[in-house]
């Protein structure tokens, strides 16, 4: 550019172009959409982010519909888990002996086939729990082979330095899925009804078969021997998380914060006793929202933090304030306090998701991506619901918002412990 140009540019314009840096620096970054494999990727994420919630709002309520039992929903939910952690521990297994993309065509192919039978099932009236539960099982089932390749396949769609950003994209539109959602199943269920609801989910399940089938080939790398997806190649990922502390330690950074402080268990609880004042139904949708909302929240604001080098400490620091947040809105009278801490919670959660998803894809090998995020896809499903148990067990005996409060303050003081006690994980940087 011309010196003499840019010395004549108007006074009150160069403070705007500032200004228009300065925001820019804490909006989304967005530099992964430029590369179109991965844009491809997060397009199909997109798209069926908010289908695969109408399915998740759609089986509980039909077996509801059904039985008339909250007991058989929570079964049915449970029928899901097993299948889910055995087929993501082996996914990421075969994720590391096949081509990735050839693996999410076959699962994702499956997963809407699955949404198709679910429509089938219901169209024709069959009502039956346990067609609805077996079917369930086989689509955690295809879920549990589908997450590892996916997310083991960023790390070779966009350079290290963009992996936080390209982790935060994604867990973004996962987090509006969840929110947005339940919202429209809960509009359209009166409309169209719960067939309906399948049917949409399958249709967009092919835009995302589409999409993938778009990508390019993703094989193990030549420099990579050749082996066989089994319990031997599941045992050498547990192995390999044990050499490499730093990995040990991501995984263990969620477990201390879901775990102990996922507090959703006691929600209904709190609605009913504590915030009964506010309106019980408004108070349950705005504690279940609350923390989705301020992850999309913290998503949408994550160009600085997605930049930072020192990923370590942006774990442990993110635990830190999802615990605090957690204790406050245990102390929190208020229904409006109460949604602001697990607003913030929320925001930590992302940060915290978007690091250790960093991590694992930074400091593994390619050749072992697909292991490592098969077992962080175990830990995402599993501490929640290990968190449901403990939470409601402890709500019972010492109540609601003692239990609440008092894990988060675990939270912060066994993170913490660990960080001091284990200092891999806070050396951690790229």
């Amino acid at each position: 550019m011309d010196t003499s140009e840019s010395s004549t540019e108007p006074q009150a314009e160069a403070p705007a172009r500032a200004r228009r840096r300065g925001w820019r620096r804490w909006a989304m970054d967005t530099r992964p959409l430029r590369r179109p494999a991965y844009r491809r990727l997060w397009s199909s994420t997109v798209v069926t982010a908010v289908g695969s919630q109408l399915t998740a709002v759609a089986v509980p309520k039909q077996i509801y519909d059904i039985t008339g039992s909250s007991a058989w929903v929570g079964a049915a939910s449970l029928a899901g888990l097993l299948p889910l952690i055995v087929f993501a521990l082996w996914g990421g297994a075969v994720a590391d002996t096949m081509d990735r993309r050839k693996l999410l065509l076959i699962t994702n192919t499956g997963i809407a086939v699955t949404s198709l039978l679910f429509w089938a099932q219901a169209v024709t009236g069959l009502e039956s729990v346990g067609a609805l539960m077996v079917l369930l099982a086989v689509q955690q089932a295809f879920w549990g082979l589908n997450a590892p390749a996916r997310s083991a396949s960023i790390a070779r769609l966009v350079p290290e330095d963009e992996l936080p950003a390209a982790n935060a994209l994604g867990s973004t539109v996962m987090q509006t899925g969840q929110v947005a959602g339940p919202l429209l199943a809960g509009a359209l269920i009166p409309l169209i009804g719960l067939p309906e609801l399948y049917l949409i989910d399958a249709l967009a399940l092919c835009v995302t078969v589409w999409a993938v089938y778009r990508l390019p080939a993703l094989p193990p790398r030549a420099d990579t021997a050749p082996r066989r997806a089994g319990v031997r190649e599941v045992v050498a990922g547990f192995r390999y998380i044990a050499g490499h502390t730093v990995l040990l330690l991501s995984f263990l950074a969620d477990i201390v914060a879901m775990v102990l402080g996922m507090p959703r268990a006691l929600f209904p609880q709190l609605a009913a006793e504590t915030y009964a004042p506010y309106g019980e139904g408004l108070a349950l949708g705005l504690l279940f929202a609350a923390i989705p909302v301020g992850a999309v929240a913290g998503g949408l604001f994550s160009g600085t933090f997605s930049r930072a080098r020192r990923h370590g400490w942006m774990v442990i620091g993110a635990v830190v304030v999802w615990g605090a947040a957690v204790a406050g809105f245990g102390l929190s009278d208020s229904l409006w306090l109460a949604v602001a801490f697990l607003a913030v919670a929320g925001v930590a959660d992302m940060v915290s998701m978007v690091f250790r998803g960093a991590i694992l894809l930074s400091a593994a090998t390619d050749e072992m991506r697909g292991r490592m995020q098969g077992v962080f896809t175990v830990v995402v499903a599993g501490g929640p619901r290990l968190a449901d148990a403990l939470h409601g067990g402890a709500g019972s005996a010492f109540g609601p918002r003692t239990a609440v409060a008092g894990g988060g303050l675990l939270v912060v003081v066994v993170m913490l412990a660990l960080a001091a006690a284990v200092p891999a994980l806070r050396r951690y940087r790229v």
